[in-house]
Order: C-alpha cells, then sequence, then structure tokens
C-alpha cells in the first residue's frame, strides 16, 4: 500500500507547469492591459503632430521651479514698471494746467534750481539718472525751467551755492564789484527789456548729502564776507614774500627785455631808411637766445633741483578755496542786510542709494519697488511746482534725536551710504557730508519748504481713479 504522504516525480512536475503557465498568462493578461491603457489616451492634435511639435504635457520638477522663480521675478518687474509708470503721469496730469497759463512774451518762464551732487562712493551719473526719471518728467509736464547745480565731488555743490549767493550780493553793493558784471545775462537781458518771473523760484535739493552741503553754502553765502578773506603767506597778503627771479638762471623775459632794449637804439628814421646794423625782430630775438647765458644740465626743470624737489613734495591742492565763514561762527557773524524774507522756498528729493555685495537683497527689493519713490519724488517736486510752502519746524523728533527739521531733513538715507564715506579726510579734502548740519536760527527761521496741500492731494488721487473732480476751495475771509 502506498504512503499517502509521498509525492512522485510525475505530480510535481505537472504542479512546475501549471505555475509556468499561471504566470504566462498573468503577463499577457498585464500586457494586454497596457495596450488598452495606450489604446485609450487621447489622440494628438493633427495639426501639432504634422508640425512635429510632440505631445503637450506638463513639465517636470525643475523645470517647473524655473520657470515658476523667473517668472515670479519678471512678472513683478513689469507691475512695478506699470505702476511706476501710472505714479509718474499722475503727478504730471496735476500740474499740467500750468502749461495753458498765458505768458508775456518778454516774461521768462518760472525757474527752479536743481542741486545734484554724486552719492558717497559712486558717480555722478546714478545722480542724473535719478533726476531724468522721476524729477524732469513732473517739470516738463509743468512747462518749467530750471538751472542745475552739479557736483562731482564732496564740497562742489557747497562752493557753488555760496559763490551764487555772493555774486547776489556783489550786484546789490556789498563788497568789491565785479568787473565781469556788465557782461554777464542777467545784465544783457536786463538791457534787452527781459523780466525776470515775478514770483516763487525755489530749489529743489536730491540727496541728503547734497541737502548738507546746500544748507552750508546757503549760511556761508548770506553770514560770511562776499571777498575771500586774506590768507597770510599768500600773494597778495601783507607780510608776503613777492615773487622773485631766480639769480643765475635765463629766461625768455630777459631776452625780450633785451630785445626791447636794443630795438629802441636801432628804430628806423622817419625818412624810412634804416642803419645797415638793423635787423628783423625774428633774428634779433634768436640771436639774443643764443647769446643768453647757457645753463647747466643741473638747472633744467627735470633735474633734480631744490625748487623740483620741493614741487614733488608739495602737498596736492583742494578743488576749492576753504569757507570763507566756519560752522562754530555763525553765532557772532553778522546777517546781509540783502538777506530776504523768505530763503528758498527748497524741497528735499530722497535719493535712495545704496552699494555692496552683501546689501544685494535690498537691492533687489528697491529695483522691484521703485513705484513708492516715483510717488514720492514726484510729490515733492510737484509740491514745489505749484508753489505752497510752509516754514521748517523748529524741533522734530526723530530715531537720531530731536532737533530743528532742517538738520533732519532725509536723515535716514545715511546709514545707507558706503562705509568709505565716514573714513578721515585728508587735509585737501572737505567733511561737510560727515560733519554735523548745522544751522542759525535767522536763517532756519527765513527757510521755507514745498509742501502739498490737502486739497491738492485730493486731486492727485482723483486723477489717480481717472476722475476729474472739480474741488472747490472757500476762502477764509
Amino acid at each position: 500500500m502506498a504512503n499517502p504522504t509521498s509525492t512522485s516525480p510525475v505530480s510535481d512536475a505537472a504542479k512546475e507547469a501549471i505555475n509556468k503557465t499561471g504566470a504566462q498568462d498573468a503577463a499577457t493578461k498585464a500586457s494586454s492591459a497596457a495596450g488598452e491603457a495606450k489604446k485609450t489616451l487621447p489622440k494628438q492634435n493633427e495639426a501639432f503632430r504634422m508640425m512635429g511639435l510632440p505631445r503637450l504635457r506638463l513639465p517636470s520638477r525643475n523645470w517647473s521651479i524655473f520657470l515658476g522663480v523667473t517668472g515670479s521675478f519678471f512678472g513683478a518687474m513689469f507691475y512695478d514698471k506699470y505702476q511706476t509708470k501710472l505714479a509718474r503721469e499722475k503727478w504730471c496730469k496735476l500740474v499740467s494746467h500750468i502749461t495753458e497759463e498765458p505768458l508775456p512774451s518778454h516774461t521768462l518762464a518760472r525757474k527752479v534750481t536743481v542741486y545734484l551732487a554724486a552719492p558717497p562712493g559712486d558717480g555722478l551719473r546714478a545722480a542724473r539718472d535719478h533726476f531724468h526719471l522721476y524729477v524732469k518728467p513732473v517739470l516738463v509736464a509743468a512747462a518749467m525751467d530750471w538751472d542745475v547745480v552739479e557736483g562731482r565731488k564732496e564740497g562742489d555743490v557747497r562752493w557753488k551755492t555760496a559763490e551764487r549767493i555772493r555774486k547776489r550780493r556783489r550786484a546789490g553793493g556789498e563788497g568789491t564789484p565785479d568787473a565781469e558784471e556788465a557782461y554777464s545775462v542777467e545784465s544783457i537781458r536786463e538791457k534787452a527789456g527781459t523780466q525776470m518771473y515775478d514770483g516763487v523760484g525755489g530749489d529743489v535739493v536730491v540727496g541728503r548729502n547734497t541737502w548738507k552741503e546746500y544748507v552750508r553754502g546757503t549760511h556761508e553765502g548770506w553770514l560770511g564776507p562776499v571777498d575771500a578773506p586774506v590768507v597770510p603767506g599768500e600773494v597778495g597778503a601783507e607780510g608776503a614774500e613777492p615773487a622773485t627771479h631766480t639769480p643765475g638762471l635765463g629766461g625768455v623775459g630777459d631776452a625780450a627785455a633785451s630785445l626791447a632794449t636794443s630795438a629802441a637804439t636801432t628804430r628806423p628814421s622817419l625818412s624810412g631808411s634804416t642803419t645797415d646794423s638793423a635787423q628783423s625782430p625774428v633774428a634779433t630775438l634768436s640771436e639774443t637766445l643764443e647769446s643768453a647765458p647757457a645753463t647747466s644740465d643741473d638747472a633744467s626743470p627735470t633735474a633734480d633741483t631744490p625748487a623740483a624737489e620741493e614741487k614733488k613734495d608739495e602737498p596736492p591742492k583742494p578743488r576749492h578755496p576753504p569757507p570763507y565763514i566756519n560752522a562754530d561762527a555763525y553765532p557772532s557773524a553778522t546777517l546781509s542786510a540783502l538777506t530776504p524774507e523768505i530763503l528758498g522756498p527748497a524741497t528735499s528729493v530722497p535719493f535712495p542709494h545704496i552699494l555692496g555685495f552683501r546689501n544685494t537683497p535690498i537691492r533687489v527689493y528697491r529695483f522691484l519697488s521703485r513705484r513708492r519713490v516715483a510717488d514720492d519724488v514726484g510729490r515733492q517736486v510737484a509740491a514745489a511746482v505749484l508753489a505752497s510752502h510752509r516754514p521748517f519746524e523748529a524741533t522734530v523728533s526723530t530715531e537720531g534725536g530731536s532737533g530743528s527739521e532742517v538738520t533732519k531733513e532725509l536723515l535716514f538715507e545715511e546709514a545707507s551710504w558706503w562705509k568709505t564715506t565716514y573714513k578721515p579726510r585728508e587735509p585737501h579734502e572737505e567733511a561737510v557730508w560727515i560733519e554735523e548740519c548745522t544751522v542759525d536760527e535767522r536763517l532756519a527761521g527765513r527757510m521755507r519748504r514745498f509742501e502739498l496741500t490737502s486739497v491738492d492731494e485730493e486731486r492727485a488721487k482723483a486723477k489717480a481713479q481717472g476722475k476729474e473732480q472739480r474741488v472747490k476751495v472757500e476762502e477764509e475771509g
């Protein structure tokens, strides 16, 4: 009797055959299901297929990240550009009605003075671009004329501002009269009957560094002397030694003097006859130069003479003369009698500017939010065009402390200045940017600041929304 638990070789082979057949059937069913799935996919557009374009599908993970980042950046950039254009147009429309006002043919248009200076650590081109992008469109929309005072280096705006005021004081009879004043543009216009604009002019100052130089130059012009103070040791000062000729060295001047002496002795007679010894002036000058004592090689300009060594060791000269008056002498200085009751008025235009590789995120953020700068600058320039102004406040509170509003204008910009700005200056360099902004109460009380009224603000908002609303203002008795 056979054991039921034992298996025969025939039964095992049968089981293996059955298993193989089942696996083949499963593979066949899977392949058939995949084929059916392929058949159920939608057909490609025949036009795209004939053009050779692949089937459209979602991008991969890496492509999705790339397209999302670049698309977001360019979208933010174009949105900011569009909003910047709208902000600029809003303030241009607010002042465009001035172009329709009649002006006599012999009267000049209203003119404002724009003060520009190179920002710390950068060149003047950055300030010019800022002016052309945000300030100039509003002035052009109002048919305004402007005069630009530029400064490439620290102290240029200070000197030019003070010199303009001193020129005005000389024209009023103070100090030594200027001999070239009779040939100036103003005098020629006065003789031709051209009249200046009878109204408020104004100043537009771009940036904190320019503002500090503007304030310093204004104080120097009205509080300092009209004529340059005499410095001991200079030519013309008392006790200064006059320049003398170096002994033992001949020059062209000596040759010219000897030529004039010889020409007097050989002057031709009235009859036109000359002596046989008379020669042409050119020949006489050449002979005189040849007969002059020859100098040695040590006396040549390129030789290492004591004078040449002193010239090499001479420190570089400053770009402009020193200030006519220092800030600590303001209280004891005498205010000019020609000082007007209202100085300016002036407005300070923000100029955000930052350098450095580590500040790249801040620079990118500012690049994508220039619409705020356009709106702020447009508001300040529009206030200058509409000529609505008020006195500066005597005391304001800021993060840097309390003080006069004149000294606190655009104070927040100093935190973004380049680090080399605060390095000690050389003896021939000025340090207006890093010094304290000092004002005199007599001038600070006369300074005025442009500011928009609430009525103008409402008009600007209405124009931004595309609604022309006429705001009626009732004059107070």
